[in-house]
């Protein structure tokens, strides 16, 4: 339960980033601009010259944001909200620009004025404890904040009430108003960081043992090199989900489930997705520059691309989708690298249309998702729901072809020097027939609401076909 509000001081002033908003306005700004230009970063850098205020107005200018979506502090709006029910004024006060502070007052109604940078003033510490001093009077308001810079403004305010604040910082304040009120809305969990780093999505990374297992190099070297190249996947691979999150925040808060993900929802702040970005990256590299600079090199290729496809590729049709079955097939090419194993065109072809077919049915389950919530056009995707029969028709045919280079290869002389029964692996065939022709028709009733691999590795009946198809394989060497 809340404490009853007092009756003075009567102006009840709250800051915006992680007080009122679970997020920071200038960062929320900066991936905004950025996902809609790419050139983002060279410009908030000359931005930047000419003051952080002066920053914040060119971003504010240049990003979109969707103040209806942003993760507000519940508690923080009931507690300004009871407190201008009972009598006191109310103020939004923060160092964000003023154009989007306005533009959050005004969708909230609960504030009686709001102030915010103008392009030269940076409203912060001391600017702003001098700015509340000279309207308000020293002494004559409450404030509300949650960081250090925020100290001076307790200093010049009647009242200090704190929001999350670390326990360092408590007796700081506590110091200057022994009667401070601390607000604790957040957790604290580390699980939405691990959230944040999606390894359900590392089962893909199992693809980079495929060399090793279709060319029956079972030795320990060839495990270990493939076990590190999974590492470095994962690693890489989850520095790119924390990127695409934070570029994707507009589009999935208006999203029914993406909207839970960590960064939209406010659970894990944006600046601690830079730095676990960059902390992925950088590990990441470490162990790839472990298993040589080959591999490094098809590492770097791969960054490339995804970045290039959470940045442009995503939004452009036919595009996105073969990007990402050739980013799934990056991982086979990968695996090879790492253990110097050859590629086998047929492990190629086959991967490139059975991925492509995989990347089309996300597109279509995303398609049809969109379609019940009664959206015509696929937010943040080169797709509208007229698209769907195309994109349905494509899922098979490339899934069949897939089939059907695996049936040639069976066929082949070269399977002959690696399995001793051969005509075993037509079973293979059989089984990669039913199951993309089931998972093609589950998602066009709905029943697809996540990734297909994802999706298959906790389907039951995707489980037995999997095990079905290892039966076979290993039917057709050991027979």
């Amino acid at each position: 339960m809340l404490e009853k509000q007092p009756l003075t001081p009567d102006v009840l002033v709250v800051d915006l980033d992680h007080t009122l908003l679970r997020s920071d306005m200038l960062l929320e700004s900066f991936w905004a601009a950025f996902s809609a230009d790419w050139s983002t970063p060279f410009r908030a850098a000359r931005a930047i010259a000419q003051g952080r205020s002066a920053l914040k107005r060119a971003l504010a200018q240049r990003a979109l944001i969707d103040v209806e979506t942003l993760p507000y502090d519940e508690r923080v709006v009931d507690y300004v909200r009871r407190w201008r029910e009972g009598g006191g004024r109310t103020a939004l006060v923060t160092a964000c620009d003023h154009e989007i502070a306005s533009r959050i007052a005004a969708h909230l109604g609960i504030f009686d004025e709001v102030h915010g940078s103008d392009g030269i003033l940076n409203l912060k510490g001391p600017n702003k404890a001098t700015f509340l001093a000279d309207r308000f009077g020293a002494g004559k308001f409450a404030y509300m904040g949650d960081a250090a810079a925020d100290l001076p403004v307790w200093q010049a305010a009647g009242r200090a009430i704190t929001v999350n604040l670390p326990r360092g910082l408590r007796a700081r304040v506590e110091a200057i108003d022994p009667e401070a009120e601390h607000l604790v809305t957040g957790t604290g969990s580390m699980k939405p960081y691990l959230k944040a780093l999606r390894p359900h999505q590392w089962l893909k990374n199992i693809l980079v043992f495929l060399p090793m297992l279709t060319a029956h190099h079972f030795q320990m070297p060839a495990f270990v090199q493939s076990l590190g190249a999974f590492v470095a996947f994962s690693l890489i691979a989850s520095s790119v989900y924390v990127a695409n999150d934070l570029l994707d925040l507009k589009s999935d808060r208006v999203h029914p489930r993406k909207c839970r993900r960590p960064f939209a929802s406010g659970d894990v702040p944006i600046a601690h997705g830079g730095v676990m970005l960059a902390a992925l990256i950088g590990i990441g590299t470490l162990v790839s520059v472990l298993l040589g600079w080959p591999f490094v090199a098809a590492m770097v290729a791969y960054f490339i691309i995804t970045t290039a496809y959470s940045l442009a590729l995503k939004r452009r049709a036919i595009i996105d989708i073969c990007t990402l079955a050739g980013l799934y097939t990056m991982r086979i090419v990968a695996g090879a690298v790492a253990t110097g194993i050859p590629l086998s065109a047929w492990l190629l072809a086959f991967s490139a249309f059975f991925f492509f077919s995989l990347a089309a049915i996300k597109r279509q389950a995303e398609l049809i998702d969109g379609a019940a919530r009664g959206e015509l056009q696929s937010v943040g995707r080169g797709y509208c729901v007229g698209d769907l029969p195309i994109v349905a028709m494509m899922a098979t045919a490339s899934g069949y072809v897939s089939i059907l280079v695996m049936a040639l290869y069976v066929s082949s002389p070269k399977v002959a020097e690696l399995y001793s029964q051969p005509i075993i692996l037509g079973g293979i065939c059989c089984v990669l027939f039913y199951w993309i022709s089931r998972i093609v028709l589950l998602t066009h009733r709905g029943h697809m609401h996540d990734d297909p691999v994802v999706f298959a590795a906790r389907d039951r009946i995707s489980q037995i076909c999997a095990v079905a198809v290892l039966a076979f394989a290993v039917g057709g060497m050991m027979l």
